[in-house]
């Protein structure tokens, strides 16, 4: 697919087109999910797998409500307020399935119809998370934000599909993009696309230790998951990361 220039501020034509590859990935998986799929638990504490289908559907919404508002020169926030999201997620969790499926299918084309139709001057506007929140983000950032919650959380749901299941392209974009997540300043090495970036504000003076795997082990570690399992690092211990 050929993506034209979108403009200043615009997100990267390949995150667009690495998010399309990604949501059709999860809605294959979702839609597989039988009734007892979706209450089992997810990787997530606390959460069923329904829980986190229900998560990337109102997230999908709430980024989508943010685009359209921006394209009318609208502010409008991507959630009502962080109680609010947390009540949605639990009343349509208990949804069944053909209800959830059909709501996230929903949800995510409507997503991929407002990144279209976003005027190319549109994309450096700021948007809020919540009401009066202090914390803003470009609407341009919107692609990536969306691609990093698809990928991790499609991994998330417990399902034969992992992490090492990303494409080449979701698995580069999400080491590169989680990098700044790293604790202390290191240098990432991703052996399989043969890439290299520094993380953890690390610069030609202290680069720090370098973490050596795959791109999609590098990223998975960035977001807090699975430990630093599939890495070693001539340090001989993994910077700490947050949790995601």
């Amino acid at each position: 697919m050929s993506i034209p220039d979108l403009g200043v501020g615009a997100p990267s034509p390949a995150v667009i087109e690495h998010l399309a590859t990604a949501t059709r990935s999860l809605v294959r998986t979702v839609d597989a999910l039988e009734e007892d799929d979706l209450r089992a638990p997810s990787l997530l504490p606390r959460w069923t797998r329904a829980h986190l289908v229900a998560h990337l559907t109102l997230n999908s919404e709430g980024l989508a409500s943010v685009l359209r508002g921006v394209s009318l020169g609208a502010g409008v926030p991507m959630y009502r307020s962080p109680e609010a999201r947390d009540t949605d997620i639990e009343e349509l969790s208990g949804r069944d399935a053909a209800a959830l499926r059909d709501r996230l299918l929903a949800a995510t084309t409507g997503l991929s119809e407002a990144i279209a139709a976003m005027p190319a001057g549109a994309w450096a506007a700021r948007a809020q998370r919540t009401p009066g929140s202090r914390a803003t983000f470009a609407a341009g950032d919107v692609p990536l934000m969306r691609l990093r919650e698809v990928a991790l959380h499609h991994a998330d749901l417990g399902t034969a599909f992992t992490r090492a299941d990303w494409t080449p392209g979701v698995a580069e974009v999400l080491a590169e993009s989680l990098a700044p997540r790293a604790a202390a300043p290191c240098t990432l090495h991703a052996h399989d696309i043969g890439r290299t970036w520094p993380a953890g504000g690390a610069d030609s003076v202290s680069p720090g230790p370098t973490v050596r795997g795959t791109a999609a082990d590098l990223a998975w570690w960035l977001s807090g998951r699975g430990g630093g399992a599939g890495l070693d690092t001539d340090s001989g211990e993994l910077p700490r990361t947050g949790a995601w």
